[in-house]
Order: structure tokens, then sequence, then C-alpha cells
């Protein structure tokens, strides 16, 4: 229904999250809809909906919406970035997390999917956003140093740097990453209704990262009382 967004955005939805979502003529739509649709909610739902079925390629379509001036589009793309694992939009990750004027709501999701990438312009700009003022920032941006160090220095930013410093090739992945995924503790109500209970989609390893070996077993993580 191209003359009306609300019909469009739970048409997308309903696609997404299909079993029969990933075949290539509704992926092509999805990207479609990325590059041409005008409206935001829209684009936001067909890049949550790409994000469901993307290829490691689809990571640079969607890297380009972190410029949209639309905030809920950014959010969109910065989650959608967490399932998909594309060394080249890298770059472009640390850039937007580092810019003091972008929505935190964006920078957090930035800073977990900087999770992934084991660089050291990633680190430096991870452990700047630990001195920002939005304490989701730090948190996010804290585990990610977890995740790609073994490490834990917390929110000190210049432990991380001065471990880094002495630490000959600190930047290893510790365990796999896994996109997060959202959950909830169900309620009476939802058992209640025993024929439709709740289930919830688990975390996973993003696209252009399912066929890499794991790493090996990290050894004890150095942290900040020790």
């Amino acid at each position: 229904d191209d003359g009306d967004p609300e019909n469009q955005r739970r048409g997308v939805l309903l696609l997404g999250n299909a079993g029969f979502g990933g075949e290539p003529v509704y992926v092509n739509l999805y990207r479609l809809y990325i590059e041409e649709n005008s409206d935001p909610v829209v684009k936001a739902t067909a890049i949550q909906a790409l994000a469901r079925h993307a290829e490691p390629d689809d990571a640079i379509l969607i890297a380009k919406q972190l410029e949209s001036k639309v905030a809920q589009v950014r959010v969109a793309a910065a989650k959608a970035l967490q399932r998909i694992h594309n060394p080249r939009v890298a770059d472009q990750l640390w850039k937007r997390l580092i810019q003091e004027e972008e929505a935190h709501a964006v920078r957090v999701e930035i800073a977990i999917a900087l999770g992934q990438y084991p660089t050291r312009d990633a680190f430096e700009a991870l452990c700047s956003a630990l001195d920002d003022r939005e304490l989701a920032v730090n948190l996010a941006a804290a585990n990610s140093l977890r995740l790609m160090t073994g490490a834990d220095f917390g929110l000190d930013a210049a432990l991380w740097r001065g471990w880094a410093d002495r630490t000959p090739n600190p930047l290893r992945p510790a365990v796999p990453y896994y996109y997060p995924t959202f959950e909830r503790e169900l309620g009476f109500g939802d058992y209640l209704l025993f024929w439709a209970i709740p289930t919830f989609e688990e975390p996973g390893v993003p696209a252009g990262l399912r066929d890499e070996p794991a790493p090996p077993p990290p050894a004890a993580a150095p942290s900040a009382a020790g």
C-alpha cells in the first residue's frame, strides 16, 4: 500500500518476523524501503526487518542511515548493526560514538555494536564513551571493552588505556559476540493465556561471524582490583 505509511509499516513488520520473511523478494523489499521510502517509521521498520535476514554487505546500506536526520532511524540502524558483522562499517560506528551531539540512545546501541570489532580505534572510542554524561552509554561501552579484551577495569578510562599500552596484543575477543535481544519476565497474565505464552528471541551471532571458529577460552581477566 504505497499510499498509507502505517499499512507499509505493519506489513514490513509482519513480513520481517514471519518464517518466510527471509525470502529474496521480501529482503529486496526491505532494502528498497531503506533506500527510497521517505517515511522515517517505515524506514526504521525496514531496517529492523533487514537486520533479521541480512547478508554482511547489508551493513553498508544500513550504516548510511546513521547519517539520518531522524533519531528513530539512527537508533534502528545502530541496533541493526549489532546483528551484522562487516569491518567496513567499523570506522563509521566509532566515529559516530564520539560525536557528543549524537543522541545518547543512538550512542548506547553503537557502543554495543562496537563490541564485535576489536580494533584500537574502536577501543579508544569506547574508552572515551566511559566519560560520557549518560550512564547507559558508560555501561554499554564498558561491556564492549570487556568483550573485546577479556579484561575488566570498570568505568575508569585511564586504567583501560594504561593496561592496553603495556599489554602485548590486548585486543582479542574473549568470548563470542552475541547481539542482544529483548526479554522480560513472564507475569501471571501471560500464563493465563496458556495457548499463547510469549516466547522471546535468543541472542545470536551476527551475520558475517556465524561461520568463523570460536576463539579459544580466555585466560583469567585482569581487573582494576588485581
